[in-house]
């Protein structure tokens, strides 16, 4: 389903996370590639592993790729003129969580975390960790929490 007025959303993903990934996967396509290129020697040299096990690293980091290009094409918090929505890391559409601007009293952003407070006691409310997100996105999200609650 489209976004119907998408200008009016800031959207935030996980490429702080996608990194970390992407490493990974290229030392395991690294890994998978010592495997294939050590088959040649193995005629010479029996105690070298077949070449077969490079399948598993291969695997491992094909299955990495694809988290990191999930973590950084999809949104993990989005402001919209609803509310709050975040999104969790794995089946996003079925638990994702919307709270509304109005259940929001006030909102706290810090280095590494956001806080989003339900009343004014701040007694209740919930905590989201904001490392998932890239350093300079963390001083967006900041900025435009702070434009929505001056006083917070």
């Amino acid at each position: 389903m489209p976004v119907a007025e998408p200008h009016k959303e800031l959207r935030f993903t996980r490429a702080g996370q996608a990194l970390p990934f992407m490493i990974l996967a290229a030392v395991c396509f690294m890994a998978a590639l010592v495997f294939f290129l050590l088959a040649p020697y193995r005629a010479d040299h029996p105690v070298l592993p077949h070449p077969a096990w490079g399948l598993l690293p291969l695997a491992l980091s094909f299955g990495l790729m694809r988290m990191a290009w999930h973590c950084a094409r999809h949104a993990y918090i989005l402001l919209s003129p609803i509310g709050v929505e975040i999104f969790p890391l794995f089946r996003p559409a079925a638990n994702m969580q919307v709270i509304p601007w109005a259940q929001i009293a006030g909102a706290e952003v810090d280095e590494e975390r956001l806080t989003l407070h339900f009343n004014v006691e701040k007694n209740s409310g919930i905590h989201l960790s904001l490392l998932p997100l890239a350093k300079d996105r963390r001083e967006l999200l900041a900025a435009a929490i702070r434009g929505r609650f001056p006083a917070s």
